[in-house]
């Protein structure tokens, strides 16, 4: 199993007087791989860029109850339903295509920034709409929003992260499982206080208050990416400006990073990366790489729309159970089970790897979804509860296995130079599958009943599958070092 640097990380050596000397790209990576470089601010980028994970995690589950006023409000059929659901995650689609190649061509940090006034004014938008394509075209572009945040806020939790230990790279990918979750259950106590404070009469207006608040964490984030934001240094001096890169090793680290003397401050800018680059995905070594994390990803994905954006649907409408169980429920299993096991994913991240921990997961998400088929229409309170806690098993089993790792296998086993397109790529085909999901799943549930749980299953098998055929580990790779040692060996025959 891959899991070591090919060239183990060690940061460039100080002066008598205390300042790191730059000479090179591989210097930068290096005293960040390192954990050398350490400080307030770059913990504060972190933070922020979970902070977008939120956001994204709040507007795709923020209709997740609504659903059903939404359709009975604008006279929906359960096909038009499905577009109103599905329609975030096409523009997701889009977006992550469009942001993954953007955040390797123009950078992290431009990107990072524009993509937060999607959030904003789409969340208004959404909760004014008088009709369904209003609602439905302004999902539309707060997916890409979305789609374009999550390339860029993995790719600067991996870039400025340490490569092994406490605070790892592994560790803080693995950290977008529990924000996301924090982020759906801060949805539903939103959703549970809102159903209390507004008088029954508007009760179907409660959709539109859940969306529109989003617009609020939006305006937080924005003007903390302002005042906080720096753009990574290993991009920076991926791109041949050294001395952008020592300026926010300075700025971000408090390391006195300075380009050592007689080396250019601004060497040539590589070509700007084209659309084609995401063909270098496919070439090797990078294909199995790439084939592995779209499979698991997609089967994370089908599972995770499946179960946890349907569970409004599944316990009002499978179990039978009333508005307020149905609400408490969904906010129970999201805190409790969902947000622990992220928390566990992180702890367990750089000690046990991504590998162990995704193949746990869907063992576990395979047991759960297959007692729940077995049990089908639950009757009476203890079959109910056992229903529930078995959903509640799936959840933790997300959190901290295939919901806390596929940004793992999508972004650590790629250079900076491709990280971009790595998980732009990954996060579209998922995407895809997120919009089939969403699209159909109404029609499923309506159609199937209980059935549905057997389709679901297709889930953790295929996961399972992928895991098993490639036993690869990407937590704890230098990819950057891999991919100088590679040029390096095709300079030397050239």
């Amino acid at each position: 199993m891959s899991s070591t640097s090919p060239l183990p990380a060690s940061p460039p050596q100080e002066t008598e007087s205390g300042t790191v000397l730059i000479r090179t790209a591989a210097d930068v990576s290096d005293l960040v791989n390192s954990g050398t470089a350490r400080g307030r601010n770059a913990k504060m980028i972190v933070i922020i860029a979970l902070g977008g994970i939120f956001l994204d995690a709040y507007d795709l589950s923020s209709l997740a109850y609504g659903l059903p006023d939404i359709t009975k409000q604008f006279g929906l059929s359960s096909t038009a339903a499905g577009l109103v659901t599905a329609s975030i995650s096409v523009g997701s689609l889009v977006g992550a295509l469009l942001g993954g190649w953007l955040v390797d061509r123009v950078g992290r940090y431009r990107v990072f920034m524009a993509n937060m006034l999607f959030f904003v004014v789409t969340a208004l938008v959404c909760a004014v709409a008088q009709d369904a394509w209003t609602l439905i075209l302004a999902r539309f572009v707060m997916g890409i929003g979305v789609g374009m945040d999550i390339p860029v806020a993995i790719a600067f939790l991996a870039e400025f992260s340490r490569l092994r230990g406490k605070g790892s790279k592994g560790s803080r990918t693995a950290a977008w499982s529990p924000a996301w979750y924090a982020a759906t259950s801060g949805c539903y106590l939103v959703i549970m206080l809102l159903y209390f404070f507004l008088p029954d009469a508007q009760l179907g207006w409660l959709w539109r208050f859940t969306v529109g608040f989003g617009a609020v964490p939006a305006v937080i984030v924005l003007l903390l990416r302002r005042r906080y934001m720096n753009e990574s240094p290993t991009w920076a001096a991926d791109q041949g400006d050294l001395e952008s890169a020592a300026r926010i090793l300075r700025e971000s680290y408090g390391v006195d990073a300075r380009v050592a003397d007689g080396v250019p401050a601004k060497a040539p800018r590589p070509p700007r990366p084209g659309l084609a680059s995401y063909a270098r995905l496919f070439s090797r070594p990078y294909r199995a790489r790439t084939l592995q994390s779209v499979t698991v990803g997609v089967a994370e994905t089908f599972g995770y729309n499946a179960v946890a954006f349907g569970l409004p649907i599944i316990i009002a409408t499978l179990m039978a159970q009333g508005p307020l169980t149905t609400i408490a429920s969904s906010f129970t299993l999201n805190l409790v089970f969902a947000l622990t096991g992220g928390l566990l994913g992180i702890r367990w991240a750089a000690t046990r790897g991504a590998w162990p921990m995704m193949t746990l997961g869907f063992a576990i998400q395979f047991v759960a979804i297959a007692v729940l088929g077995l049990i089908g229409e639950p009757s009476g309170t203890a079959v109910v509860t056992a229903g529930i806690l078995m959903l509640g098993a799936f959840m933790f089993a997300q959190g901290f296995g295939p919901g806390a790792h596929i940004m793992s296998y999508a972004s650590l086993g790629f250079p900076t130079s491709m990280r971009g397109v790595s998980i732009g790529f990954n996060q579209a085909v998922l995407r895809l599958g997120s919009t089939l999901t969403l699209f159909f799943f109404p029609v499923l549930s309506s159609g199937l009943g209980t059935d549905l749980y057997w389709v679901i299953l297709i889930a953790p098998v295929l996961g399972l599958i992928a895991l098993l055929v490639k036993r690869w580990e990407p937590v704890g790779f230098d990819a950057d070092a891999e991919e100088r040692a590679r040029l390096d060996a095709e300079s030397s025959v050239g």
